[in-house]
């Protein structure tokens, strides 16, 4: 069974006018005007992978990337298609996403790890091995605003890793740690993928997503301008981008197959 189907997705939102007073806002939600004016964010957006692929998103500001993750964690709707995740997803959206800064390292832990779905005697099990992949245990009892953005990183990245998920979804927060961190990271993400679990990535990093995806999907303004390999993909949407000579494009290669466990 697939673990993320995408099938004709399509989500619009409407198109404001910019900031207006709140009596202006209620003005307008009571007086008869034209149509609402709409803006497609994705539109007929279809693919599928299987347990144990990494797909990484590229594309343009503005091509819908955050938007489909948004859909894939079931945090919108799509307005036309289905969207269909199997399994348990955790994900790393933003920096700090899911956490207090006036609450310390250990209870952000425990509250967040509740969040993406483990009981309180999980959570205890697991709160060590937490605290050690992430490096902040001299700080684990200080408040999360004492701490530098990449330990927000390092925590938030361990506890979602640690939740034993299904389906890794990660947006451009794992370039924000040090070097030493990051290749825990990519350590663990693929033994992540050994185990038969999925990955969606958006990175503007070419290099890291070659390197922990083996699936690709470029976006331009919402819609599918490519789906494949991960070296055919990145390589197609740099050479559009002026990033590589056209005889760097190379021809098709096939996805990159990893030992499972």
């Amino acid at each position: 069974m697939a673990a993320v189907i995408f099938r004709d997705v399509s989500k619009r939102f409407t198109r404001h006018a910019g900031r207006q007073l709140l009596r202006h806002r209620l003005a307008r939600l009571f007086r008869r005007s034209g149509p609402a004016e709409h803006f497609y964010a994705l539109r007929d957006v279809s693919f599928e992978l299987q347990p144990g692929e990494s797909l990484a998103i590229v594309g343009p500001n503005g091509a819908g990337k955050s938007t489909l993750l948004n859909l894939a964690t079931s945090l919108c709707r799509p307005d036309a298609g289905s969207v269909e995740i199997e399994g348990r997803v955790a994900a790393l959206l933003e920096l700090g996403s899911g956490f207090h800064p006036d609450l310390t390292g250990a209870e952000n832990v425990r509250i967040n790890g509740a969040l993406l779905g483990l009981n309180r005697r999980q959570v205890n099990a697991r709160f060590d091995q937490i605290v050690d992949f992430s490096g902040v245990r001299d700080a684990i009892n200080e408040p999360l605003r004492t701490y530098s953005s990449g330990m927000v990183v390092r925590l938030a990245f361990s506890v979602a890793v640690n939740s034993d998920p299904n389906i890794l979804i990660v947006d451009e927060v794992l370039g924000v740690g040090d070097q030493d961190f990051f290749a825990q990271c990519v350590a663990k993400i693929l033994e992540f993928r050994r185990a038969g679990k999925t990955m969606l990535c958006v990175s503007h990093s070419m290099e890291t997503l070659e390197m922990l995806c083996d699936r690709g999907l470029w976006l331009d303004h919402g819609r599918v301008q490519r789906f494949g390999s991960a070296t055919e993909v990145l390589r197609a949407y740099q050479q559009s981008a002026g990033a590589l000579p056209q005889a760097e494009a190379g021809p098709a290669i096939t996805p990159r197959s990893f030992p499972r466990r």
